[in-house]
């Protein structure tokens, strides 16, 4: 469990740096494009499209992000206040509601991929369908984060309460850590309760 989660947290390191890196190419091409309109009366087309790639890509990623440090929006005040089964069925449902969407829109988006695979952005000739390929990558991304909620929730036995914290930067590593003792813990109390 512990090289899962050193590639995942290698992974989502990846990703952090690959938002950074489309942010500050956005940033800069868009300073550049203002100053280029401002002194010379004329901007460079290119740069528009390419700092709206930009921020596409940095929505499909930050979104990725995002489900996995539990940032998205979310109303847990009615959820906390319930018992603990019902805690863990609407933990449970909400995950294969997310899995289920995100199947979707993978299947919408490989559709776009395969309409648009001949279609370029006029100004700089990219191909249109890798930004369709950017939300099946979203989609897999965010169905393979709900379905290891999923075993969080009911082979590593976390509660719901640990599985809905926001994770601060640093907790990667403990939440790996609090996975494995869970883990051990749930297996030596199988090995007690075993028949001999």
């Amino acid at each position: 469990m512990t090289n899962l989660n050193l590639i995942s947290n290698r992974v989502f390191k990846t990703v952090e740096i690959m938002i950074a890196v489309f942010l500050a190419v956005m940033i800069s091409l868009v300073f550049m494009n203002v100053v280029a309109r401002y002194l010379f009366s004329a901007g460079f087309v290119w740069s528009e499209e390419i700092a709206r790639l930009c921020f596409i890509f940095i929505i499909y990623l930050g979104s990725i992000e995002a489900m996995r440090d539990n940032r998205h929006l979310m109303i847990d005040t009615v959820l906390t206040k319930m018992p603990k089964p019902v805690q863990v069925a609407l933990y449970a449902m909400t995950q294969i509601v997310i899995a289920w969407l995100m199947i979707v829109l993978t299947r919408g988006a490989w559709g776009l991929v395969l309409q648009n695979r001949r279609n370029v952005w006029i100004a700089t000739g990219f191909p249109s369908y890798v930004v369709h390929f950017f939300g099946v990558i979203l989609g897999v991304s965010i169905t393979i984060i709900a379905v290891f909620n999923l075993i969080r929730l009911f082979v590593l036995k976390t509660p719901v309460s640990d599985l809905i914290k926001i994770r601060e930067e640093g907790e990667h590593a403990d939440l790996a850590a609090a996975d494995s003792a869970t883990m051990a813990s749930t297996e030596a109390q199988n090995e007690e309760t075993a028949p001999k």
